[in-house]
């Protein structure tokens, strides 16, 4: 079978693997003048490859969508992928978060990995080709069917069932689905300035979503689905940054800008209901637009799918509530902040937060505490500390919106699932046309899930089935 795979990232590559090992006569067709490009710029340039965690804890971390994925997951799972990486001499390791990345912190050690086993596997790359078209044919007839009888053309078939007596034979009818459709017979393409025509029995597109365009991400996938029927579901920004409002929350973070915070705690509150719309302990940053790090990136892919989000944020509804000392009950941080005051009776309130703060943070809270700056320690009274305790345990901070999607780490939105077999990739309205990766309609947390999800769809699509 001659396959054809549009796009050579992270689930390109995986479907050339499963695809090739089973025999098939593939091509990949990239853009890009590299296979994985978008692979270097993942997990900071070390790439996280992917999470150590159970499989099914996978689910959980893909806020939308997840239930989609089960059968990718289960056809190939974490463990295969560090299985393959490992035989190509890739060692890995866990850190924090069960984020798991290679020993060398090289992100193209991962990239390099992959496209040898792709070229060992005799894979045909074709390197900048811009697939302009997916070329299809209308089918006179075609049937799918259980797997040993996948090939059978419909008007064979259909004598066969016709001498059966189909109408009453139940075991029959549940055995076969006949549609009159569309299939793929290939691609065309300019390869290098000039066009092409491709043929192929089977294509499988996975060209990503629309951030990280430099590494060729770009949204021309979609162009292509649509032209050939499919439907796409809303796209956005996704694990990324958060924009403040221009009033005073703008010019804290401003005045924070740089500064990177550790095991905090966070809470996303809508003030229409005063409802927590998301919580997340971990590692963020202040910066010159609003905040960024782990937690606000991820908090970023639950924000979207939060009922009437962008008239909320524009309206000013949404806060940033950060506990800058989450270990610590108020009391417990009372005390700290009293003791700390004893040591420092003689200073005055500006000098005396060394010891309780990051440096960038200190003129930050002492303007929220509204506690007067040349006032000495001995003379701060118990409201007041106690207004300083509720700052540290919840400096807030309003939300105005996201980044645009060329920042984003993800693209949220895509191939509506409704429209793709979840237990082959294929498309449910194109007979040979599978999808792979990020341009379907599924996205993860940070911490390694959106690159297994790669994987994982990129195997299944690759797969005869």
């Amino acid at each position: 079978m001659q396959v054809i795979i549009i796009g050579g990232g992270p689930a390109g590559m995986l479907a050339a693997i499963s695809s090739a090992r089973n025999g098939n006569k593939v091509t990949i067709l990239e853009k890009m003048d590299m296979l994985g490009k978008k692979i270097l710029v993942t997990g900071k340039g070390r790439c996280n490859i992917t999470s150590s965690l159970p499989i099914d804890d996978f689910i959980k971390n893909i806020p939308g969508n997840g239930m989609f994925m089960y059968s990718s997951f289960s056809n190939f799972d974490n463990q295969d992928i560090l299985n393959i990486l490992k035989n190509e001499g890739v060692e890995t390791k866990i850190e924090r978060g069960n984020r798991i990345f290679p020993v060398s912190d090289k992100a193209d050690d991962v990239r390099k990995a992959l496209i040898r086993v792709v070229k060992k596997l005799g894979v045909n790359i074709i390197l900048n080709a811009k697939v302009k078209e997916i070329l299809m044919k209308e089918e006179e007839d075609f049937i799918l069917k259980e797997k040993e009888q996948k090939d059978i053309s419909l008007k064979k078939e259909c004598d066969e069932v016709k001498n059966k007596k189909m109408d009453g034979d139940n075991n029959t009818k549940n055995n076969i689905i006949d549609k009159i459709g569309k299939k793929v017979y290939g691609v065309r393409a300019i390869i290098n300035g000039k066009e092409e025509t491709i043929l192929a029995d089977k294509v499988i597109l996975a060209t990503g979503g629309k951030s990280y365009p430099g590494t060729g991400s770009t949204g021309d996938g979609y162009e292509l689905a649509q032209n050939v029927g499919h439907s796409i579901t809303k796209i956005r920004p996704s694990l990324v940054p958060l924009t403040v409002k221009d009033n005073i929350s703008l010019k804290l973070c401003q005045k924070m800008q740089g500064l990177s915070l550790r095991n905090v705690s966070i809470k996303f509150i809508d003030t229409n209901n005063n409802k927590v719309v998301y919580e997340d302990f971990g590692e963020m940053l202040f910066t010159h637009f609003g905040v960024s790090g782990p937690v606000i990136l991820s908090a970023s892919a639950h924000l979207l799918r939060y009922k009437n989000i962008d008239e909320l944020l524009k309206a000013g509804k949404i806060i940033l509530s950060i506990d800058l000392k989450p270990a610590l009950s108020k009391e417990k941080l009372d005390e700290r902040v009293l003791r700390d005051f004893k040591e420092e009776k003689n200073k005055e309130f500006k000098n005396s937060l060394d010891k309780l703060l990051p440096k960038k943070m200190i003129d930050v809270v002492i303007q929220l505490s509204e506690i007067n700056p040349e006032k000495r320690v001995n003379e701060i009274t118990k409201s007041e500390r106690e207004n300083l305790v509720k700052v540290l345990k919840g400096l807030e901070i309003e939300i105005s919106g996201f980044r645009p999607i060329e920042e984003a780490i993800i693209t949220s939105g895509g191939i509506n699932i409704k429209e793709i077999n979840p237990k082959t990739m294929e498309s449910k309205l194109v007979h040979g046309l599978f999808f792979a990766g990020e341009i379907i309609d599924v996205d993860a947390y940070t911490g390694g899930f959106n690159l297994q999800i790669a994987y994982s769809t990129g195997y299944t699509a690759g797969l005869d089935n």
